[in-house]
């Protein structure tokens, strides 16, 4: 266990080198556990979660206020807040997971060699997953649960604006876990909000084996600049939806507004909206999004067809607002669309809508991004709405896995190799 008799400056270090040893050996015992184990366990934690509601939402309401009194935008705390009805989806997420296939163990492929030699690629955990996210205490529950049920064990650190709140859920969690007979040390929160935990957790090669960022652009960047640990991360949700002039206007109108204000505080928000310039149902676009009380800022073509648009800065078409403010532009077709989401867009996801079949499979083809869609909103960016469960993130990188994340992404595979006593000459 930790000495705090040590030098205080080293504590940090200790501390989730103590942690990682422990998780290394949780997930060691975790990989001996059954399917039908490890969802049986998650079951419990959700009939606890359900059970302790009151007390979870005593200490959210301990954050909430904190995060008032820091002057949180309301998105930040419309992320933050916990009430009874979000822990019984959080709680039914847990049972949501429960119910989905164990990928541990399956065989990706199988290939015969001439020489007799039968070779199989098979899913197995990861190991020691570091979960490191800011405000949405719902985090810990989905993380814990996604990591536990592909066989990983799982060190969490969340933001210090949702202490109370992760505290609550890990205690609930971790007591229901180790009930059903997981590892107690399956599921660690790291217990301080000192930022050089997070730092010793970025070095901790050999402990933990992939670090997933869940936070804002700066928490993003400082991970990707000094882990030492293989990281799994997205950046800004710089989504666009591209209306164009084959746009049916009523689906147009439905899925932008949709997109947009459903829930603005989510990675999967629209901020930039693209017109084609041939689209003719613009004005009536553009004013169906600001009669939701959304700010408009648009180029000159756009501010002439809605004069309630404020003029957008060079800075708007790179910004995630996260707010009930989006950025719009008049383009010159399919190909000024491509360009204008090559230039700004973060890989997230970006949407058209066509009847333009070509057009729309053109735009599915060329755009480089984690999702693409045609005729949806992009507030389905959800590993729940693909039915993949609760997610751990939405990963916009290249390697190992891009979109929602969840059990398949938190699995890696190695060789099995079975033969008849071949020797290679």
């Amino acid at each position: 266990m930790l000495d705090t008799t040590k030098d205080p400056a080293h504590l940090p270090t200790q501390l989730i080198a103590d942690m990682g040893a422990r998780a290394r050996a949780a997930a060691a015992a975790l990989a001996r556990k059954t399917s039908a184990e490890k969802s049986d366990a998650l079951r419990a934690a959700a009939r606890a979660l359900r059970a302790a509601v009151p007390a979870i939402v005593a200490a959210n309401g301990k954050d909430m206020q904190s995060g008032r009194d820091k002057g949180l935008s309301d998105a930040m705390l419309d992320r933050l807040r916990l009430d009874a009805g979000r822990i019984e989806g959080i709680a039914a997420s847990l049972e949501s997971i429960a119910d989905l296939p164990d990928p541990v163990g399956d065989v990706i492929d199988t290939i015969a060699r001439p020489n007799g030699m039968t070779l199989s690629r098979v899913r197995i955990p990861i190991g020691v997953i570091g979960i490191i996210y800011e405000s949405r205490p719902n985090v810990t529950a989905d993380a814990a649960a996604l990591c536990m049920k592909a066989g990983n064990a799982v060190i969490l650190r969340g933001g210090s604006e949702a202490i109370e709140s992760n505290r609550a859920l890990h205690i609930v969690l971790a007591e229901a876990l180790a009930s059903a007979g997981i590892p107690a040390d399956a599921v660690q929160l790291v217990p301080t909000t000192d930022r050089a935990a997070v730092g010793a957790m970025l070095q901790a090669a050999g402990l933990i084996d992939m670090i997933v960022p869940r936070g804002g652009k700066s928490l993003v960047a400082r991970v990707q600049a000094e882990a030492r640990v293989p990281v799994l991360a997205h950046l800004d949700g710089i989504n666009h939806l591209y209306v164009h002039s084959s746009a049916d206007p009523a689906k147009a109108e439905a899925i932008a507004v949709n997109a947009k204000m459903r829930r603005t505080g989510i990675c999967g928000a629209l901020e930039t909206l693209l017109i084609d310039a041939a689209y003719p149902g613009a004005r009536a676009l553009l004013a169906a999004v600001a009669a939701t009380g959304c700010e408009l800022r648009g180029d000159d073509a756009v501010r002439a067809l809605a004069p309630e648009a404020t003029p957008a800065t060079a800075e708007d078409w790179d910004t995630e607002y996260l707010a009930p403010v989006l950025s719009a532009a008049i383009v010159d077709g399919p190909e000024a669309a491509l360009d204008h989401i090559a230039r700004h867009g973060s890989g997230h996801t970006d949407a058209i809508v066509a009847e333009d079949t070509e057009v729309a499979e053109t735009f599915l083809a060329r755009v480089d991004s984690a999702i693409v869609m045609w005729n949806a909103s992009t507030q389905f960016a959800d590993g729940g709405e693909f039915g993949l469960g609760a997610e751990i993130g939405i990963a916009t990188g290249r390697l190992h896995a891009r979109g929602p994340v969840a059990l398949e992404g938190l699995t890696t595979y190695k060789w099995q190799v079975r033969g008849t006593g071949q020797t290679r000459p």
